[in-house]
């Protein structure tokens, strides 16, 4: 099994993001020196009050601090946007990185940015599925003549061919029975993404792996994405990273996405987030690969408001428990 890590990019409001920026970078190489594998990174439009930086700059940007580590979006919100911006933008993000390059993607659901771009959510899944196929002809044939039902291209090609033979890899994020069979047949991973909890993946999972042996095809891995804190002490790790987590989940609920009305935090967390000390939160994950057959935890170990030493400490104290033989 491997570890990655989920970069936050979003902040309160009020925040100084251009003094968070060093933060992210310390970030990035506490991960790489710990022996992480990946680094992913959010994407929203339209976040106010929340701040949130845009992800291509910010990938970009982290990449001269990631030398050897996976990056990709988890996940970038694609119908809204055209495949061929999306296709030669993942294309320079492949030759920066070495062809260490994944494309995470996703539908999205959050109807003022739909709006914004004049894009009709009833849309999202025929421009998800022809996006990905006009973008794979246009990193692996010289020219391309398409005209679909969204995207017209003219017999051309773009300026950049990845390094990754056949382009980069597409983790497809999905959390319903159609969504995540589409991961399945179009695919090269299902991306399980942090806002889905054990209850709600376990059954998922089987619809995946169902489809997968339907479609004869193999996933690179089995990925998850999961919000997680190491403290020093379980006994006070709940309450150090109760507060930010808090916000994070507001904010979704605000969203429509999350529907916040357990009694308790702890309540709420259980079979959702891993945090604990360094031996709980090894049973996590050793009990999250025994009932998924994942084998890339991606954790999200910051979220607005959380302190740069409780990050860096989570982070490093993860780091050891990979390292164990996790």
């Amino acid at each position: 099994m491997k570890v990655g890590l989920f970069i936050n990019t979003q902040f309160p409001e009020g925040f100084d993001l251009a003094g968070c920026v060093p933060e992210m970078v310390a970030q990035v190489r506490a991960a790489r020196d710990a022996g992480f594998a990946s680094l992913w990174f959010p994407h929203h439009w339209l976040t106010h009050p929340m701040q949130m930086l845009q992800i291509t700059p910010v990938m970009g940007y982290v990449a001269a601090h990631a030398q050897g580590m996976t990056i990709g979006p988890n996940i970038l919100i694609l119908p809204p946007l055209n495949p061929v911006h999306v296709a030669e933008e993942a294309a320079t993000l492949d030759v920066l990185t070495g062809g260490n390059y994944i494309l995470g993607v996703g539908l999205g659901y959050r109807q003022p940015e739909f709006d914004a771009f004049r894009i009709e959510l009833s849309e999202r899944a025929p421009r998800f599925n022809e996006a990905i196929g006009l973008m794979r002809r246009l990193w692996t044939e010289d020219r391309v003549s398409h005209r679909g039902r969204f995207y017209t291209v003219n017999d051309a090609g773009i300026g950049v061919k990845p390094v990754r033979p056949g382009g980069p890899p597409v983790y497809i994020a999905a959390q319903a029975d159609v969504s995540v069979r589409r991961a399945a047949r179009i695919g090269d991973a299902w991306l399980i993404v942090n806002s889905s909890g054990l209850g709600k993946v376990a059954p998922l999972m089987q619809t995946y792996r169902a489809a997968l042996s339907e479609y004869g095809r193999t996933p690179m891995e089995f990925p998850i994405t999961v919000e997680c804190y190491v403290g020093a002490r379980h006994g006070t790790a709940h309450e150090e990273c109760r507060g930010p987590l808090e916000y994070k989940y507001n904010a979704y609920a605000s969203w429509g996405l999350e529907d916040r009305t357990s009694a308790s935090f702890e309540d709420f967390a259980r079979d959702r987030f891993i945090i604990g000390d360094k031996a709980s939160v090894k049973e996590e994950i050793a009990r999250y690969h025994e009932i998924l057959g994942v084998d890339h935890f991606i954790m999200r170990c910051q979220w607005p408001g959380l302190p740069q030493e409780q990050v860096l400490g989570s982070i490093r104290r993860l780091g050891e428990i990979f390292a164990s033989g996790c």
